[in-house]
């Protein structure tokens, strides 16, 4: 079991009251850091360009020397990393321990992800701090004592309580970046540096190098790099990627919707924000009601504000198909509304977020002009009468609804009650209570209108809905969410028109032919604004906005097929992870791959825009292939590597011979021999064999990596694999600087130490779900590894001392543990192929140890066999050595003598083949032992019935235990058996009931309630094991045997003074004369069956 299994998720963190363990598996791992990086061990190189094997192609050399390259996202480097990051490396590293102890090249390169909005919004942030404060950010203080003094002035209660309280808020808020930036470990002195923005990449990239090191990450940091044109090998690279696709037309120019920040003056996109990652512009008709009257309450408002002006309620729409049907027109009561002008004539009613909108899609005259003429509550807009284009009734009245919302559309919801649920709800209630609600009667009095006839209801499809689900006013919300399904679904994939031009046509194909028609009519206009809140990382609330944009056409049908084909082809572990990539690629359309602000590489074509920072980041995989030739060591590129290439050097032409089909081209000072080098370095590691991210990146990143690979790539070197795993919670809660509840990696290697943690992170999940790193796992996991080193070590010595058992190794404990042995190596190394950690760990590492444990109790009397506790030490160091490098390296050179290092081992293969009877009869003898002390519990319960009722059994006092054998089933479960063999059909794997059932019947065992029952189980037993095992009932191995081969140990185990093996069979036959003597009772002996013994209990003097 694992060790997660005991630990029960804490509220918080823990605090460590002995560290005397942690600090000595923490001075191990120091010490075994050192080494490899001395011995650079992670460096992992091609063979491909070795003199000798210049003739082969990469692609031939890879039988012999196999390779496994994988990767993760890179992180941002505005911060440390956090044990998030920890979690979705730890994926990667253990897959590359992992395949190098398979006896490929692994390599696992990692860099530094600086380009988009968050430095540099973070940096003049700075900017503007200093300014106010100061570059010490004293002025601060000085600000909070002065906000502070008034209330001290003014005399209220517990001055001193109220001013301290305020400080304490403020203190503790981090309300700006100069307190992030302490908080987060920077001294105050030096956040001053951090205004400017490459200060943030000198500073953070040496932090995570360092915290990865510790951590024990196999990184090959020769090919690490810096993104943006700060490190120009990486921006000629990106400007090849960008111009390929712009020449293969799947980069664009046009005016399109996107999320936008005005305060930026540039789209948004999804790492630009602090809120609101993966959602995008939903697109609505809006519909342009002009008011003909104004309500009572409106008049006096607005009347004499927006005289001689067109004014529209503005009701945004997703079914326009649907206008025919309106009988009213619904507006908040709560919502504060404003007239906005549009232009010169017109002003449109609406709430200020829709007009934020309105004023950034070409709807208003003058870009970006939110200008309201006046504001109104939703509570005096109610009476007002307003056209309602395309409608029957061609005018209606505005009334109240309780749940618009000024979050959604643009607060004023056309009322549609003989397709809408909710519509049809309200306005029910509507005219039920027309005096609470403060409505004349006559404003609700307009009858409902057919617009759409769906199969299976009524011209009234809403009405039939809110009846049949019985829904009695628009507050049963989750009835009326099921009924507006139900009613979409219907009505929109399955109805037909019966109002206006298109009549008898199929809803789905009116609704854009209604839109179009309105928009030309000018009764209507295309609007869009965000799915859901979207905040920038400047602090912008978001809008849609119409841009003439540079963008990557996605979506578009012969590039998403290819994608498609690739998905198709990939491992994704997962079908949840797949089915999500599917979902994407069916949504994803068109993607601004260009900003104005911000950091990065220049659009080449265009370069007053940057290239974003999700487009410059979609096949950067292949660059870690040739890094390290061409940077000489150093992230930011700033000295030319061994090749002797120049950045400026590396052209378009010269990045298409190296990663793609170009020829190499004649004008160019690059040596042709060294672009060969950099060649066949990549088409030796490509493709990537494994891309492992957090699955919140399904939805942009890792799709345009699908994306980008299938259009830049031949299918040969298309990615074979990516995961996506869930996010990592801390003891059981979401992690939370603000609750406490957070661990940066940094913070985790020091309070657990690395393989604790690595370990921990192995045991807390696999899957897209959301996996949990208890601390008290970890902490566990010190104790466990720590004791396991000291008994590794006491062992060896012992051996070397010869007090371990020698000779052959024939005994049954000894046979018991070398076949689980065996059984462990095959099935952890099934686990590490299916990349399933938590099932690595839980067999190679916890349950391995149970093994061993068994082993050690089972032979007490006899000693453990030298030659085998050996092998399970070493193999315990082979199985846990790509989750816990350092234990592993310990014990395999310290402990056992090795002079190599484990990470140039091979992982253990089995000595021979498991042996199926062993492991029966293991299973068969654990078994037991639980079935025996159960058996002693119901005995020590039961109550001596009668005179002549033999002595109560207590298992406190002195005792023995006789165990009965059968050698036969019963009678009757031979029959059943064969009954139900006799009318099984292998061909379809079914059994026929009806006939079993007679010739049970026909036997004469109907009235043993026992034989259905049984034949029931025994059917269960097919489907699980197959009819070839089911119904050969023989047991693998001799039980009786086994069973006095495993005596001592359940003697030892158990508290007896003896265990008797007795033949069922033969105890039966004498009966009479046993009955009473020894715990002898017939009816428990008569129960036994093959593999289910029976016991009688018994006390001795």
């Amino acid at each position: 079991m694992s060790a997660s299994k005991s630990a029960a998720p804490t509220a918080g963190p823990i605090k460590l009251e002995n560290t005397a363990k942690r600090d000595f598996l923490r001075s191990l791992e120091s010490q075994y850091q050192q080494e490899w990086q001395q011995a650079q061990l992670f460096n992992v190189d091609s063979p491909v360009n070795d003199e000798e094997l210049r003739d082969m192609s990469p692609e031939g050399g890879r039988p012999k020397y196999p390779k496994f390259f994988a990767t993760i996202p890179y992180a941002y480097m505005n911060g440390s990393l956090h044990l998030g990051h920890a979690f979705t490396l730890s994926k990667v590293e253990f897959a590359t321990g992992y395949e190098r102890m398979c006896g490929k090249r692994a390599l696992f390169p990692w860099a530094f992800h600086c380009t988009g909005m968050p430095i540099r919004a973070a940096a003049d942030k700075l900017i503007r701090e200093i300014e106010l404060f100061g570059e010490d950010f004293s002025g601060w203080e000085e600000q909070q004592a002065q906000e502070a003094q008034p209330k001290e002035e003014q005399g209220s209660q517990r001055v001193d309580k109220a001013t301290k309280g305020k400080l304490a808020g403020k203190s503790t808020g981090l309300k700006y970046q100069f307190q992030i930036m302490e908080n987060s470990g920077v001294p105050r002195d030096e956040i001053k540096k951090f205004a400017d923005p490459t200060h943030w990449l000198r500073y953070f990239p040496p932090i995570a190098k360092r915290d990865c090191n510790d951590f024990g990450l196999r990184i090959d940091w020769r090919r690490a790099f810096l993104t943006t044109d700060v490190n120009p090998y990486y921006d000629s690279f990106v400007r090849w990627q960008i111009n390929k696709l712009r020449k293969m037309d799947k980069i664009k120019f046009g005016e399109r919707y996107t999320i936008f920040s005005p305060k930026d003056d540039q789209p948004c996109m999804d790492h630009d924000r602090s809120d609101g990652e993966g959602l995008g512009p939903q697109e609505y008709t809006g519909l342009k009601m002009e008011v003909v009257q104004w309500g009572a309450d409106a008049a006096p408002l607005l009347d004499e504000k927006l005289q001689g002006k067109k004014v529209y309620l503005i009701a945004a729409t997703l079914r326009p198909e649907t206008m025919y049907g309106q009988t009213n027109c619904y507006v908040g009561p709560k919502i504060e509304y404003g007239a906005y002008k549009i232009n010169d004539t017109d002003v449109f009613v609406c709430t200020e977020r829709a007009a934020r909108n309105f004023a950034y899609q070409g709807i208003v005259s003058e870009r970006g002009r939110v200008e309201c003429l006046a504001q109104v509550p939703g509570a005096a807009l109610v009476g007002t009468q307003v056209q309602a284009p395309l409608a029957v009734h061609e005018t209606v009245y505005v009334v109240p609804m309780d749940t618009v919302l000024a979050t959604k559309g643009t607060g004023v919801v056309t009322c549609v009650p003989s397709d809408s649920p909710d519509d049809y709800a309200m306005l029910m209630e509507l005219r039920k209570k027309a005096e609470f609600y403060k409505v004349d009667p006559q404003w609700v009095a307009k009858e409902p209108v057919p617009i759409v006839q769906a199969p299976g209801y009524s011209n009234m499809m809403a009405a039939d809905l809110v009846k049949q689900l019985k829904i009695q006013s628009p507050k049963d919300k989750n009835l009326l969410a099921e009924a507006k399904e139900i009613a979409y679904k219907q009505g929109f994939y399955h109805g037909e028109m019966l109002q206006g031009d298109f009549k008898g046509q199929p809803v789905q194909e009116a609704k854009n032919k209604v839109q179009k028609q309105m928009i030309a009519s000018g009764l209507a206009f295309a609007y869009a604004e965000p799915e859901g809140k979207i905040t920038s990382r400047s602090g912008d609330d978001c809008i849609v906005a119409l841009c003439d944009q540079w963008y990557l056409d996605y979506g578009e049908p012969t590039w998403k097929a290819q994608a498609e084909k690739l998905l198709a082809q990939m491992n994704t572990f997962q079908p949840e992870t797949r089915h999500s990539f599917e979902g994407v690629l069916s949504w994803l359309h068109q993607w601004a791959c260009a900003r104005s602000y911000g950091l990065g590489s220049k659009l080449p074509w265009d370069p007053q825009f940057l290239v974003e920072s999700l487009s410059d980041s979609t096949i950067y995989m292949s660059y870690y292939t040739v890094a390290h030739l061409l940077q000489g060591g150093v992230e930011d590129g700033s000295q030319v590597g061994s090749l002797g290439i120049k950045a400026e050097e590396l052209t378009d032409e010269v990045w298409e011979y190296i990663l793609g089909s170009g020829a190499f081209p004649a004008n160019t000072s690059v040596p042709k021999d060294k672009a060969d080098v950099l060649r066949r370095e990549f088409l030796y590691f490509y493709p990537m064999d494994l891309r492992s991210s957090g699955k919140d990146l399904i939805n942009n990143h890792l799709t345009f990596c699908i994306y980008n690979h299938a259009a830049l790539f031949p299918e040969a070197l298309w990615p074979r694999a990516m995961r996506a795993n869930g996010h990592l919670m801390l003891n059981g809660a979401k992690m939370s600087k603000s609750t406490g509840n957070s661990l940066s990696l940094r913070q985790a290697v020091d309070k657990f130490g690395a393989d604790a943690t690595r370990v921990s992170l192995a045991d807390a999940g696999d899957g897209i779900e959301d996996a949990n790193f208890e601390e008290k796992t970890a902490n566990a996991n010190i104790l466990r590894i720590h004791t396991l080193i000291d008994w590794c070590a006491d062992v060896m010595q012992q051996i070397r001392d010869g007090k371990l058992r020698t000779g052959a190794l024939d005994s049954f404990w000894d046979k018991t543990l070398a076949n689980e042995i065996n059984v462990a190596i095959v099935a952890t190394k099934d686990a590490y192929e299916r990349a399933a950690y938590k099932e690595a760990s839980k067999i190679g590492f916890y349950e391995f140890q149970t093994a061993r444990d068994l082993y050690r109790e089972a032979t007490a009397d006899v000693g453990m066999h030298a030659d085998l506790v050996r092998r399970w030490i070493e193999t315990q160091a082979l199985l846990i050595a790509p989750i816990a490098p350092h234990f592993a390296e310990h014990v395999w050179k310290s402990v056992l003598g090795h002079t190599t290092s484990v990470h140039d081992a091979r992982f253990p293969e089995p000595t021979q083949p498991e042996d199926v009877a062993m492991t029966a009869a293991a299973q068969y003898v654990r078994g037991t032992i639980k079935t025996i002390r159960d058996a002693e519990i119901a005995v020590t319960r039961r109550k001596a019935k009668g005179p002549a009722a033999p002595a109560k059994y207590d298992e406190r006092k002195p005792k023995e235990v006789s165990i009965f054998v059968a050698d036969a089933f019963p009678a009757w479960q031979d029959t059943c058996v064969s009954a139900v063999q006799k009318h099984y059909d292998s061909a379809t794997g079914q059994v026929d009931d009806v006939k079993v059932r007679e010739e049970v019947a026909a036997a004469g065992l109907l009235k043993d309630k026992k034989a259905m029952p049984f034949v029931m189980a025994f059917k269960k037993r097919i489907a699980e094991f197959g009819p070839e095992m089911a119904f050969n009932r023989q047991l693998p191995f001799d039980e009786t045997a086994t069973l006095k081969a495993a005596t001592g140990y359940l003697k030892k185990t158990l508290n007896f003074r003896d265990v008797h093996i007795a033949s069922a069979k033969e105890a039966l036959a004498r009966a009479d004369e046993l009955q009473g003597l020894r715990g002898f009772d017939k009816q428990v002996v008569e129960g036994a069956e093959p593999g289910t013994p029976s016991f009688a209990f018994y006390n001795v003097e």
